[in-house]
């Protein structure tokens, strides 16, 4: 709408857009037209150790509840032997322990805002999200979890530390690799939780090349973009790579390719993870937002930082979870009246 991008109208003759997997797509669409193209797209999902949760005597659903996932962390921690039942982001920033909480909270039935862009910390289904949240991570969660963000948990996970991790897809192929990890051949991946009101704690994400309007060299930018998104580049990285190691979540014909669904074993899963957001309805309740884990609107990013610092205060014990949504709460009602989303 500001026209601060350039579409990309000129991909090529074969680089078939309508392969992009149609949820990536629409997130980087205006009235159907592409404005950005994924170099990789993620949702997010269970990580756990099959062998960890055979010990402790249950199987994982392919579709498991918040509460199974609690009963399975309070069986699987092992203080002792340095394991956590479960390990979960802390570190505060809008696209760290929000992009996870955010995401958990809209199958806790809460939302951001209601339709008039009213804040909604105050409301039960955000006490329900973070109270759930603090107590598991207490309970069964790593020592000084505050401090860890998506590069700690897998660095935790790949040690052997964590019984299961909730977090990007993208991951899957860093702790399935023998070379990275000492788990490799113990992990299992199913759905994120849900809590029986229809939507699942995963996000959807893509990490993206654009063009801005008004360079110069928009003609190599685009072939570029073309090249660096296209099936053929896929194809380079497996011979070079491995197929494991082709960035994922994109295109359709990688999860129908027979070679990536037998060096990926987590290939069903990561798409139905990605199919399963719907950025246009991301709550139970009806919202004036896009977007899964976050909300599209200029001052999210300040905003999503700043209550993640509350939240990740309240987590390292230096608040009650009260006092975090009574701050979160301020601070939204601030910035939505400053930005004149409420008179």
């Amino acid at each position: 709408k500001q026209s601060w991008l350039l579409p990309l109208d000129k991909l090529g003759d074969d680089y078939d857009v309508k392969d992009i997997i149609p949820a990536i797509a629409g997130g980087l669409s205006v009235d159907g037209k592409l404005y950005a193209a994924p170099f990789y797209g993620e949702s997010s999902f269970v990580m756990y150790r099959k062998d960890l949760m055979e010990k402790a005597g249950l199987k994982m659903p392919d579709a498991p509840t918040w509460e199974f996932i609690k009963q399975a962390a309070d069986k699987m921690t092992d203080r002792a032997n340095g394991v956590n039942g479960v390990c979960l982001r802390g570190k505060a920033g809008w696209g760290e322990n929000m992009a996870f909480l955010t995401a958990m909270s809209n199958s806790f039935g809460a939302r951001w805002f209601d339709e008039n862009w009213k804040p909604q910390f105050d409301q039960p289904e955000w006490k329900n999200t973070l109270q759930f949240y603090v107590d598991l991570m207490k309970a069964d969660g790593p020592e000084g979890a505050s401090s860890n963000g998506f590069n700690e948990n897998l660095a935790l996970f790949q040690q052997g530390k964590c019984g299961m991790w909730i977090d990007a897809t993208v991951a899957a192929s860093f702790v399935s690799d023998p070379k990275a990890s000492q788990v490799a051949d113990k992990v299992g991946y199913a759905l994120a939780p849900d809590n029986g009101l229809g939507k699942r704690g995963n996000w959807l994400w893509a990490w993206s090349l654009a063009i801005p309007a008004g360079t110069q060299k928009a003609d190599a930018a685009e072939k570029f973009v073309s090249w660096a998104t296209s099936k053929h580049y896929a194809e380079l990285v497996a011979s070079k790579e491995g197929w494991a190691n082709v960035p994922p979540g994109t295109r359709s014909s990688l999860y129908a390719n027979p070679e990536y669904q037998k060096a990926a074993p987590f290939a069903k899963m990561t798409l139905d993870s990605i199919n399963a957001a719907d950025p246009t309805h991301p709550t139970v309740k009806p919202v004036p937002y896009v977007g899964v884990q976050f909300v599209a609107i200029p001052e999210f990013q300040g905003l999503g930082t700043t209550v993640g610092q509350l939240f990740s205060a309240a987590l390292a014990g230096q608040s009650s979870v009260d006092d975090a949504l009574k701050q979160a709460q301020d601070a939204a009602t601030a910035a939505m009246t400053e930005g004149g989303y409420i008179k």
